[in-house]
C-alpha cells in the first residue's frame, strides 16, 4: 500500500505539472433538504484538502438535491453525476466503495443527543442504561447505517424514507425522541422551535464517516486522503474543525450527561482506532476549554 500511494502521489505531481490547466471538477453531492446545513463541513474539508493536495481537483454540487442513499448509487455506478460522497461507514460500503480512512468529524457523528418534542423535555431524564432506552420509539433513515446500530441494541427504530420525515413524526408524537449528532441537533432545533435538545444524556458507538471514491478513481481518493493528512500537520483541519463545532460541543456539556455506550456491529476492522488524534473525545473540551 506505501508503495502504491508513492506512485500515485508521483503520478499526480505529474499531472498537475503537466496539466497547468483547469483543475478536474469532481462532484458531491447537494443536500437533500433546502435547509439542511449537514453538508457544509464536509464541502469545507473536502475543498481543503483538495487545496492541500496541490490543487489538481476542484469541486462543485451536484446540480440537484439527492438523498444519500441515491449519492451512493450515483457514486458506485461510475454515472459522473457524484465523483466523492462523505458519509458514514460500514463494512459493506468500503466493499463497494473506496475509503479515505480519515474520520471527517473526528468520530463526532457517533456522539449522539436526543431530539424530542418540546412538552417532553425530561422524557429520558430517568435513563441509566440501554435497556432503559428500549422503552422509547426512535427513528432513523432507512439507509443510514445508525439504524441497524441502534437495532443491534435492540431499541425501537422506526424506518424512514425522508429526512424531513423525522421531525414530523416527532411532532405528532410517533416516536418519542430521535438521536441526533452534535453537529445536527441544534441546527435542527432551531428550525423546529416546537422540538428540544435532551439534556440528560448521550449515546455512543465508535464510527466514523469518511470520504468515499468510486474503485476505479484511486488517484481522487489519494490526493483527498494526502491532502487530509496535510491539513491534519499543519492544524488547518483542527481549525476548521473548531470553527464548525467547538461552540456546539461546548454547549452540549457532556459533563452533565450519562454516556450511554452502544456496540457497532457494522465497524470495519481497518478503522484507524490506534491513531487517537483522528477522534474527538469529550476530555478534549478540558484541554481547550
Amino acid at each position: 500500500m506505501p508503495k502504491l500511494r508513492r506512485l500515485l502521489c508521483a503520478c499526480l505531481m505529474l499531472l498537475a505539472a503537466a496539466a497547468g490547466a483547469e483543475p478536474i471538477v469532481v462532484h458531491y453531492p447537494r443536500a437533500e433538504s433546502i435547509d439542511d446545513e449537514r453538508g457544509e463541513y464536509g464541502l469545507a474539508l473536502l475543498q481543503l484538502a483538495l487545496a492541500k493536495s496541490g490543487g489538481l481537483y476542484r469541486v462543485e454540487l451536484s446540480p440537484t438535491r439527492m438523498q444519500q442513499n441515491r449519492a451512493l448509487v450515483e457514486l458506485q455506478s461510475g454515472s459522473g453525476r457524484i465523483d466523492i460522497v462523505g458519509t458514514m461507514t460500514s463494512a459493506e460500503r468500503e466493499q463497494a466503495l473506496l475509503p479515505v480512512r480519515i474520520p471527517m468529524t473526528r468520530g463526532l457523528i457517533g456522539w449522539r443527543f436526543g431530539l424530542l418534542r418540546g412538552d417532553r423535555r425530561e422524557l429520558l431524564r430517568d435513563v441509566r442504561s440501554v435497556d432503559d432506552l428500549k422503552r422509547f420509539s426512535t427513528a432513523q433513515g432507512h439507509d443510514w447505517p445508525d439504524l441497524r446500530i441502534l437495532r443491534h441494541s435492540g431499541l425501537q427504530v422506526h424506518a424512514l424514507a425522508t429526512y424531513d420525515g423525522l421531525f414530523g413524526m416527532l411532532n405528532a408524537g410517533r416516536i418519542d425522541w430521535a438521536p441526533r449528532s452534535a453537529y445536527e441537533i441544534w441546527a435542527e432545533a432551531a428550525r423546529h422551535p416546537e422540538l428540544a435538545v435532551d439534556p440528560h444524556i448521550v449515546l455512543h458507538y465508535v464510527t466514523a464517516d469518511y470520504f468515499f471514491v468510486n474503485r476505479n478513481n484511486p488517484a481522487l481518493a489519494e490526493a483527498v486522503r494526502a491532502g487530509l493528512e496535510t491539513a491534519l500537520a499543519d492544524g488547518s483541519f483542527a481549525r476548521l474543525f473548531d470553527q464548525h463545532f467547538a461552540r456546539l460541543l461546548r454547549k452540549a456539556r457532556f459533563d452533565r450527561r450519562r454516556v450511554i455506550e452502544l456496540p457497532n456491529p457494522l465497524l470495519p476492522p481497518q478503522t484507524p482506532l490506534a491513531r487517537k488524534e483522528l477522534w474527538f473525545t469529550p476530555d478534549d473540551l478540558k484541554r481547550h476549554p
